[in-house]
C-alpha cells in the first residue's frame, strides 16, 4: 500500500516509526505492506516510488528540520504536485488544522480523493468546516475518508460509537474533548489562577501556538462537529456550534461549584443545540475527568448512558489511530 504523508511533525514521525518497528507484524496479521513514497513539510520534500527509508527520514528530519534534506539530488517539488504526480493508494493528511478556510489540508485532501486516492486525516480544520460536502466527495469518488485520530487522539471515541453501539439510537451525548482546557480547569480547581495555569499547562507544551483554538472552544467545537455529523447523520459545520470558552471562568465559579458538589468543565454537547460552555458537573459522575483526560458520554435509546475516557493527544497515540484507519481502508479494499 502507497502513502503519501502530508506533513512530517510529531504525529507522522510518530507514524513513520510505527510503520518500521511493527514491519512484519503488519504483514503477518493484516496483510498490509505499506510503503511511504511522498512526504512534505513546510520546507520541502522527500519522494522515491519504491518507498522511502523512513529510519533515514526521521534521522534527516531530527537533524535539520526538515525532510528536504533527504536526497539532495531530487528536485524540489510542492506537496500538491506529489499529490498530483505520484501513483499512491492513500493520501494521510497531518498538516496543522485551519479553522479559517481550512488550507492547505482541504487542497490535499480534495486533489487526493479526486485522483481516486483514500484519505485519513488528523486534520480537523477540514472536518470541521466541510465534512458533508468531503464525505459527498469521497462518496462520488469511491473512495474512503476516515479520520478516527481528530477526536480522543488514541482512544477510539469515533469507531466506539459507531461500531459498539451499532444498532442503539444515539439520543444525545455531551464530553469534555480538549484536554488542554481540563488541565487548566482541574489546576484551577486545586487553587492556582487562570493566569498561572495557562502558564503552567504552556510551560508543559499542552497549549496551542494559537491559545484561541483552546482557550475559546475552537478545537472542542471542530471535534463537536466531527462527531455530530458522524455518529448522528447530522449536515452541519463549524458556524452552526454555540461556543464559549474558559477566558472568563474565575475562582468564585470554581468555589461555587464545589460548593455544589461539582467541578466546571468544558463541555461539548449534542442535544437540542450544538454547544461547547463551561458548566458544573457532578463530581461523581463518570464524567468529571481530571487533568488532560478527555471523556465522552453517549446516551442511547435502551443502552442508557456510557462513558468512554482516556487521553487525548499525543503523538504515539494519535499516530496509533492512523494505522487502526490504515489496516480498517486495507479490510474493505480486500472485501471489494
Amino acid at each position: 500500500m502507497r502513502i503519501i504523508l502530508c506533513g512530517f511533525g510529531v504525529v507522522a514521525q510518530s507514524f513513520s516509526e510505527l510503520l518500521e518497528s511493527r514491519t512484519h507484524d503488519l504483514y503477518s496479521k493484516f496483510g498490509l505492506r505499506p510503503r511511504i513514497v511522498g512526504v512534505f513539510d513546510s520546507k520541502g520534500c522527500a519522494y522515491d516510488e519504491t518507498g522511502l527509508d523512513l529510519k533515514k527520514l526521521n534521522k534527516i528530519k531530527k537533524q535539520s528540520g526538515t525532510v528536504r534534506n533527504y536526497d539532495k539530488s531530487i528536485k524540489q517539488i510542492s506537496g500538491k504536485e506529489i499529490i498530483e504526480n505520484f501513483d499512491a493508494d492513500v493520501l494521510i493528511e497531518t498538516t496543522a488544522s485551519n479553522y479559517k478556510d481550512a488550507e492547505p489540508g482541504m487542497s490535499h485532501i480534495i486533489s487526493a480523493m479526486k485522483k481516486k486516492m483514500h484519505v485519513i486525516s488528523v486534520n480537523k480544520g477540514p472536518l470541521a468546516l466541510a465534512f458533508p460536502s468531503l464525505m459527498e466527495l469521497a462518496n462520488y469518488n469511491q473512495v474512503m475518508l476516515r479520520f478516527s485520530g481528530t477526536v480522543g487522539g488514541g482512544t477510539p471515541i469515533l469507531d466506539y460509537a459507531k461500531n459498539s453501539l451499532r444498532g442503539e439510537k444515539i439520543l444525545s451525548f455531551q464530553g469534555i474533548l480538549n484536554g488542554t482546557t481540563n488541565y487548566i480547569l482541574t489546576n484551577m480547581a486545586e487553587g492556582m489562577s487562570f493566569e498561572d495555569a495557562l502558564n503552567d499547562a504552556k510551560s508543559k507544551g499542552y497549549v496551542e501556538a494559537d491559545e484561541a483554538l483552546d482557550l475559546d472552544g475552537l478545537d472542542a467545537a471542530a471535534k463537536l462537529v466531527i462527531l455530530a455529523n458522524w455518529i448522528m447523520g447530522m449536515k452541519v459545520t463549524m458556524p452552526d456550534i454555540i461556543k464559549k470558552g474558559i477566558r472568563k471562568v474565575n475562582t468564585n465559579d470554581i468555589k461555587n461549584a464545589e460548593k455544589n458538589g461539582s467541578a466546571v468543565k468544558l463541555i461539548a454537547s449534542c442535544d437540542k443545540e450544538l454547544t461547547v460552555s463551561p458548566v458544573e458537573i457532578k463530581i461523581n459522575d463518570p464524567l468529571c475527568v481530571n487533568g488532560t483526560l478527555n471523556a465522552i458520554s453517549f446516551t442511547s435509546e435502551h443502552s442508557g448512558t456510557q462513558t468512554i475516557i482516556g487521553r487525548g493527544a499525543g503523538g504515539t497515540e494519535t499516530a496509533s489511530s492512523i494505522l487502526r484507519d490504515l489496516i480498517d481502508i486495507r479490510k474493505e479494499i480486500t472485501k471489494s
